[in-house]
């Protein structure tokens, strides 16, 4: 008798979760029609997008199609070609194209159209005061896609991904905005909180049945297994979150050595042009200068920093902590060594420099081959080779000149390589790289409630407490595809996107 009532009590609570799920999915009416220029001034074509319930009827006041056939009985999903015609004078704007799509099949969800005409701007601003003049209304910034999410064609992470692919300038950046746009971490959201649902629906079946302390609808050992591999699910989209961040504004590279090791000239070489000041006398270089670079389809920052050394000058000494601090901060460094003077470069470094980048992709970089013969070579690279061996430290070693360019093709198949291994030993297991902070810490938030469950079940605590971490837990998830955001939150996102999209 009590399976059966759990079974119904369960029954009437999925049925209860699937009717608000719905509710959720269902499009959100809009009464007033938007339109925008997509596209920038200037080029061969410009494009106007026209979305709400009367974007077709609006569209056809001022567009005359070829053929016997009104653009309101064209079939959804095609093109007509036709001409803009000023009501009042029947004057010609232009001849263009018009897009129609039909609610729900359009970006929005709405019914849509888009008129592409001749790229000019007088052509672009007089089509859009004719809309306005039939009732449309300027889109706020971001307006078609917020429509988007809030009519259910996409949820709020796949939304922000629109931004992230339109920013995109390198191949990382566009894949990861692509996969998230294409809804791939949406998918993992929602198996993560399914799993959630499941402890939670059966630690609340036992809580309906609390007076009957015999009765356990799931093993607590099952349930803690669950929780400890969704922990670490979340754990690893977190600890992707340093990756995802720096391919966004660049993979910070540090360029580190002795004073005159020639690091102001390989930046110089290595963004290919003369970014930083280059002389023969030392500590030239007091503070940071970043420059970004594609890298490989990569973007990365190249940091060059002032060269290391004793010194009583109190300005020098603040560049040489922030030389530091950028370790720190950087995920490769190169460390570069004057080959005429190695042995005593290596010595003075080591000590304070290796310490400083474990856990780092380390390549250290023999400079002015040019001054050396092809027997000093050999004997700095065996040098070297030796010490780092003592040093247990992983590395990779380059002989290079800065100042001639040689060698430097070599560095940035080596740096192309480097940043591949970076994101393979990074990227958790399904391949996801999360790059937005919004969303760093909703999954942190969700991480902390996660732990709690974990914690609990370890002590003991009773199936309410536990319940309640796990549903904290499942808000912090959902927050992230938006199903539970706030008007202040959706307006402080779409606010930044571009007029148009």
């Amino acid at each position: 008798r009590h399976k059966v009532q759990a079974s119904l009590t369960f029954c009437s609570r999925l049925a209860l979760s699937l009717q608000q799920k719905q509710e959720i999915a269902q499009p959100t009416p809009y009464m007033d029609n938007i339109c925008a220029i997509a596209t920038p001034t200037g080029g061969a074509i410009g494009i106007i997008r026209i979305s709400g319930p009367d974007a077709i009827t609006i569209t056809s006041k001022i567009f005359k199609p070829t053929g016997k056939t009104s653009l309101e009985e064209r079939a959804s999903n095609t093109i007509t070609f036709g001409t803009i015609v000023e009501i009042s004078t029947q004057e010609i704007v232009d001849e263009v194209l018009v897009s129609l799509f039909r609610a729900p099949h359009s970006y929005t969800g709405e019914n849509s159209t888009e008129i592409s005409c001749h790229g000019s701007e007088y052509i672009l601003n007089r089509v859009m005061q004719m809309l306005v003049q039939q009732g449309c209304r300027i889109a706020r910034p971001g307006e078609y896609t917020e429509r988007a999410f809030l009519n259910g064609k996409m949820d709020l992470s796949q939304a922000e991904a629109v931004a992230d692919l339109i920013a995109s300038t390198t191949e990382a950046n566009h894949h990861i905005a692509m996969q998230q746009m294409r809804g791939g971490f949406s998918q993992e959201l929602r198996q993560l909180r399914d799993q959630l649902l499941h402890i939670t629906s059966l630690l609340e079946l036992e809580l309906d049945f609390s007076d009957h302390e015999e009765l356990e609808f799931a093993s607590r050992k099952e349930l803690l297994q669950l929780a400890q591999k969704i922990h670490t699910h979340i754990s690893s989209l977190c600890q992707s979150f340093r990756l995802g961040n720096a391919l966004k504004r660049g993979v910070p590279i540090a360029i580190v050595g002795e004073t005159n090791a020639g690091k102001s000239t390989l930046l110089n070489a290595l963004v290919g042009e003369e970014r930083a000041l280059v002389s023969n006398i030392h500590g030239t270089t007091r503070d940071t200068i970043e420059e970004a670079v594609n890298v490989g389809g990569t973007l990365v920052r190249f940091i060059d920093t002032a060269g290391i050394r004793d010194t009583n000058d109190q300005v020098e000494r603040m560049g040489i902590d922030r030389t530091y601090a950028k370790i720190d901060e950087a995920d490769v460094v190169l460390w570069l060594i004057d080959l005429t003077d190695y042995k005593n470069q290596y010595t003075t470094l080591s000590h304070t420099l290796l310490p400083a980048v474990q856990g780092k992709q380390l390549t250290i970089l023999l400079n002015k081959q040019d001054l050396v013969d092809a027997k000093a070579l050999s004997q700095a690279e065996a040098y070297i080779k030796e010490q780092m061996e003592i040093s247990n430290q992983p590395f990779t070693l380059l002989t290079l000149c800065a100042q001639h360019h040689d060698g430097l093709k070599d560095l940035q198949a080596l740096l192309a390589a480097t940043l591949t291994q970076l994101k393979q030993l990074q990227s958790n297991a399904t391949g996801t790289i999360v790059s937005n902070l919004r969303h760093y810490e909703a999954l942190s938030a969700a991480l902390t409630s996660i732990d709690r469950v974990i914690e609990g079940m370890h002590q003991g605590l009773s199936g309410d407490f536990i319940s309640q971490d796990l549903r904290e837990c499942i808000y912090h998830l959902s927050d992230i595809a938006g199903e539970v955001t706030t008007d202040e939150v959706l307006g402080n996102i779409f606010k930044h996107f571009c007029i148009g999209k």
